[in-house]
């Protein structure tokens, strides 16, 4: 089951710049890395810079695993470092790094250092103790309901009260003490490779859970930044040939427009602002309900929504040019049938967690392998929070302003976290049929507030 946060977000009011605001992303911009040690990787970078007229001194060739996953330590050394020296003449050039199909796609955790590692070794006896306490109490309130079935309450009822209270002091201890083991054994410090790789140019920012996206359409205008963040995409798939075919349904969806029917299959999930500012489970099927309603109504396109609990069936959506859905976690349900060029996002926690592996019910694979063009998915457990919100993403596509790396980089929310964009980064599917103005996409779900500042909370150390 996928996690969700509704803690205090601090005070990040302002709603951004709606006006594009920058120059036409070009394909000088572009740099695109590839595995020396897998000739298809290679392939894969040099079909896409021949169809995208992408420079070739734009192509970086670097040593890294030919898995799907790289530890941290080789992905500074062999990654991060090298890419930095091959593009440090060149960095105010670098608007988007595509990774390609034989780069890894998810980097491991970091190392606790030497002091984190001596606090673990005290704290880990103390939370093994409590634990054995708690089993120890658990068993004795057993036994006191038990015994209290069969006789009078009287004294039994004191006892069995003063018991519960002892647990909740312990289960309190255990809480605090399994927080602080998470942060010192730097839990939640893995992310994709893309993710982590908007952060090229900046060191020694913390780990743990996720940095902010700077590029995001609320993110405050005046905030200083030390060094530029990089848009970050994947030309991807199961297999090369399925890697190549995205920039190839990309260009020939351009040259007409992409054309089609927009599913959204949403739950029925209730939404209230008071108790959810648009990061749980209501604000995010809010958000798809919202979408159905801007693209039909406002942006005069052909919408099905769902929104029973019921997933779409197999087969069930024809000539689909757009879908966004959820929630069936791990479990591809091969419902669309996609138009050249299709864009389709499953939100659920594991779905980008291989683009490989055979036989894997993971719904980027799957979507990718049936004809989607692009899709978003998480390398990890997000949390809800770490996805675009679905009206925004699609009300921004459909406006042909930005090409499809732009509208992902202008709508998650952090970088250095567990999400990646798969497809062709200078794909603009509605560029010659938009169906939105910028002005009509507004901040989703209504009433929600937005995330800056959410990162702080949820990072301080316990």
């Amino acid at each position: 089951m996928m996690r969700w946060y509704l803690g205090v977000v601090l005070g990040w009011a302002a709603l951004g710049n709606v006006s594009a605001g920058a120059a036409e992303l070009q394909p000088a911009e572009v740099f695109v890395i590839a595995n020396r040690r897998l000739p298809a990787s290679r392939e894969v970078a040099e079909h896409y810079c021949q169809r995208r007229q992408v420079p070739r001194d734009n192509l970086i060739l670097l040593d890294l695993p030919t898995g799907e996953d790289i530890s941290r330590a080789d992905y500074n050394a062999q990654l991060v470092q090298p890419l930095r020296e091959a593009l440090k003449d060149r960095k105010d050039r670098v608007k988007v790094v595509l990774s390609v199909y034989g780069v890894p796609l998810r980097v491991g955790g970091a190392e606790p250092d030497e002091a984190s590692k001596q606090e673990l070794a005290k704290l880990r006896p103390r939370l093994q103790e409590i634990r054995r306490q708690l089993a120890e109490i658990d068993a004795h309130i057993a036994a006191l309901e038990a015994e209290a079935k069969e006789d009078p309450p009287g004294a039994l009822a004191d006892t069995l009260q003063g018991q519960r209270e002892q647990r909740a002091k312990l289960a309190q201890q255990e809480a605090a003490l399994e927080q602080r083991r998470k942060w010192l054994t730097q839990a939640e410090s893995l992310a994709a490779v893309d993710s982590e790789l908007m952060l090229l140019w900046h060191d020694k920012y913390e780990l743990r859970r996720w940095q902010p996206n700077p590029l995001h359409w609320q993110f405050p205008k005046d905030a200083q930044q030390k060094e530029p963040i990089v848009m970050t995409c994947r030309l991807d798939g199961p297999t090369p040939e399925i890697a190549k075919r995205l920039v190839d349904d990309a260009l020939a969806a351009e040259k007409v427009g992409l054309s089609g029917k927009v599913y959204v299959d949403a739950r029925g999930i209730g939404y209230d602002p008071k108790k959810d500012p648009g990061f749980g489970y209501g604000g995010y099927d809010e958000s798809m309900r919202e979408m159905a309603q801007l693209l039909k109504k406002i942006g005069k396109l052909e919408v099905i929504l769902d929104n029973r609990n019921e997933l779409f069936g197999v087969g069930s959506c024809p000539d689909c040019m757009l879908y966004c859905g959820w929630y069936s976690h791990a479990n591809f349900i091969d419902c669309c049938r996609f138009r050249t060029g299709a864009v389709a996002w499953h939100l659920a926690s594991s779905e980008a967690v291989s683009l490989r592996r055979k036989d894997a019910k993971y719904w980027c694979k799957n979507l990718l392998e049936k004809g989607a063009a692009a899709t978003i998915g998480p390398v990890a457990e997000p949390y809800t929070v770490g996805f675009p919100k679905p009206a925004e993403f699609f009300g921004f596509l459909v406006t042909g302003e930005f090409t499809l790396v732009e509208t992902y980089a202008r709508t998650a929310l952090f970088t250095s976290w567990m999400g990646t964009l798969i497809g062709d980064p200078l794909y603009r599917p509605f560029r010659v049929k938009p169906a939105l103005k910028l002005s009509e996409v507004p901040a989703s779900p209504r009433g929600g507030v937005p995330a800056y500042g959410l990162q702080r909370k949820m990072q301080m150390p316990p």
